[in-house]
């Protein structure tokens, strides 16, 4: 039953990839930006034998620094190595609503969270590895995986049509990117209680509007930054989800994430697309730095797949602002990155 729930689940997907509207990724308009020198960290991540990464798709890590790595292989699978790089063990081996990666993150009390694009749902998994909340439905096998029309517009409290990332504020309120089909952002309580949504109706480049909200992160004062992919630019909302200001020189952000402490910064890929046209890589695959206020800071990395180039990252971790791990698609693997400080300052503006 489980392969041929997976065989419909990936036939779905490939009619979806056939409607959905493609995403032209766009060289960052920021100029004379600062580069930061890294280097990423040889063989990090050591598997055990017979043991292989798929599409690296999400990648968070907890307070104890351990890694966890969410990836596409022949099934959806979440990996947890020790913060030395080695394997621990696997989660959710047969929970019912991991199917078709998405994202992975974990919370201050170190809760792990997946969104799985497959099955419509976001799922709260305590330390010990206990379900212990469910958001969205996962669709009736009869009813297929997901909807294959575009754009249509579920607009539920509690449904989502392919979410693609969580984030909190410091009360616990759930806030979720509801991405591909609804293009919307959707606050919970930390009970699951409905609150409030943003955009939802017609995908647009409006101000109120989004075009495929990909990732989605929060700082100390419960601001939220929404990588609002198919717009090009990160969209910052107050916490009650109203809009606050939009940063529009960094490119197609496919990944964002705020590091936490006493400076807080802002990190946002403009990852190169995961049909990787040759083209696009002069073009792509570097991260900037900035600050909250849009600020560029620097900028690192470049389209590539050798050590310390990017092949489409799909999710970041900046736990320590100075280490920051990938999930990369196109090359099927996780980096762990070092930053030194920037050599010069960044003549790049905000807005």
């Amino acid at each position: 039953m489980r392969m041929l729930t997976r065989l419909s689940l990936s036939a779905a997907a490939v009619v979806l990839l056939g409607v959905a509207p493609l995403t032209a990724q766009t060289k960052a308009k920021a100029e004379n930006v600062s580069v930061i020198p890294h280097t990423s960290v040889p063989n990090f991540f050591k598997l055990p034998p017979d043991l292989y990464l798929g599409e690296g798709i999400g990648i968070s890590t907890n307070s104890k620094g351990n890694v966890f790595v969410y990836h596409r292989s022949g099934d959806t699978r979440l990996f947890e190595f020790d913060s030395e790089g080695t394997f621990v063990k696997e989660w959710g081996v047969g929970v019912y609503g991991i199917e078709f990666a998405h994202q992975v993150r974990v919370d201050p009390q170190d809760n792990v969270w997946v969104v799985d694009e497959g099955t419509n749902m976001v799922i709260k998994v305590n330390p010990a590895g206990r379900v212990v909340m469910v958001l969205g439905r996962r669709p009736e096998p009869v009813a297929g995986a997901v909807q294959t029309q575009l754009p249509p517009v579920l607009d539920r409290k509690y449904g989502f049509g392919r979410p693609t990332d969580v984030t909190w504020d410091a009360q616990g309120n759930i806030f979720i990117s509801d991405g591909y089909v609804n293009s919307r952002v959707v606050k919970y309580d930390k009970n699951g209680r409905f609150l409030a949504q943003f955009a939802g109706g017609e995908r647009g480049p409006g101000q109120n509007q989004l075009n495929t909200p990909h990732s989605i992160t929060s700082d100390a004062q419960g601001n939220i930054y929404v990588a609002d992919r198919g717009n090009a630019r990160v969209v910052v909302l107050n916490n009650d989800l109203t809009l606050k200001t939009m940063y529009t020189n960094v490119g197609n952000p496919w990944a964002v994430c705020v590091s936490p402490g006493a400076h807080q910064y802002l990190y946002s890929s403009n990852s190169n697309p995961d049909s990787n046209p040759a083209a696009s890589w002069e073009i792509t695959g570097e991260i900037y730095k900035m600050e909250l206020d849009g600020t560029i800071v620097g900028k690192f990395g470049k389209a590539g797949k050798a050590p310390g180039e990017f092949a489409t990252i799909h999710q970041m971790d900046c736990r320590d602002p100075n280490v920051i791990y990938t999930a990369e698609i196109n090359d099927w693997r996780s980096q762990k990155i070092l930053l030194k400080p920037a050599t010069t300052t960044s003549a790049g503006g905000a807005r």
